[in-house]
């Protein structure tokens, strides 16, 4: 069996408290869908069932699907599923998605449940430091954050160290929250000009996040929107925070004297600017 897990790259809790603090930082609400990708034998699945009204549990390995479907036998509310979860549809009503999740599929895992247009919260055991990399340690901050912070909100909940597993796997773990937020901090058709935006300023082109900017905004205002938020014009752009994104996304493309012309499209011609329909700032986040 410990072959089978390490063909797989999964590590399975073996502690109660383990399993428990998973749960615990989930928190499935009463009535609330949870879904869970790489169910294993069903130790976590046992404790979710406790906590939920409803759960899906996938497992793609036909052996740990035996001992999964044994375990969860008699639990009307348990549906025990074999197959890659990665190939599954999302459920069209709200859901959320709890998981000790394979290390070596979590970046599939994640864009799987930040694609489900119903996804509500994805709550998953990662590699400590992925989960570091994509919640701002070290200080530096990774695209796919900065990119999804207007609708998602990424927190690194808990360690859990690598003696809570079988097979002891080499660095230890982390409980990530991905949670969808209620009213997105832009509105919705601002959305898609705010990625092309962050992705651009990820191509390093100039060196600095400061001087790719200037490739396509007058540099007055580039440098005036670095002043206000108090920042060095050579910051790297891992340095730059999700709020300070949207802050010079604000400050490039708002109302008034920096509202960008509006036209047709978002150009991908290097050092043209995408124009927005107006104000990219939802009510909400004015009102914040």
């Amino acid at each position: 069996m410990a072959r089978r897990r390490k063909t797989l790259s999964q590590n399975f809790l073996n502690s109660p408290y383990a399993v428990g603090l998973v749960v615990r930082l989930a928190a499935p609400g009463a009535g609330e869908l949870v879904v869970e990708p790489g169910a294993g034998e069903g130790v976590l699945t046992r404790a979710l069932a406790r906590r939920c009204d409803r759960l899906v549990a996938h497992e793609v390995d036909p052996a740990l699907m035996a001992r999964l479907s044994a375990r969860t036998r008699g639990l009307a509310h348990v549906r025990a599923v074999q197959g890659d979860f990665l190939r599954s549809l999302p459920p069209r009503e709200p859901f959320a998605v709890v998981g000790n999740i394979p290390f070596s599929r979590t970046s599939d895992i994640v864009r799987w449940c930040l694609e489900a247009p119903s996804l509500t919260s994805a709550t998953l055991v990662t590699q400590h430091e992925y989960a570091r990399k994509r919640t701002g340690g070290h200080g530096r901050w990774s695209l796919l954050t900065v990119r999804t912070w207007p609708e998602y909100e990424w927190r690194l909940l808990a360690r859990v160290t690598r003696h809570h597993f079988t097979p002891v796997p080499r660095t230890d773990a982390a409980v990530l929250r991905v949670e969808r937020r209620t009213v997105p901090l832009l509105a919705r058709e601002a959305l898609p000009y705010y990625g092309e935006f962050t992705a651009h300023g990820f191509t390093g082109v100039g060196g600095s996040l400061f001087a790719t900017l200037c490739r396509r905004h007058p540099t007055r205002r580039v440098r005036a929107a670095f002043r206000d938020l108090g920042l060095a014009e050579p910051a790297p752009v891992g340095h730059v925070n999700p709020q300070q994104w949207l802050s010079l996304f604000d400050a490039l493309y708002g109302n008034g004297p920096a509202r960008a012309p509006v036209t047709t499209g978002v150009s991908s011609r290097a050092g043209s600017a995408p124009r927005l329909p107006g104000s990219p700032r939802s009510r909400a986040s004015r009102r914040g």
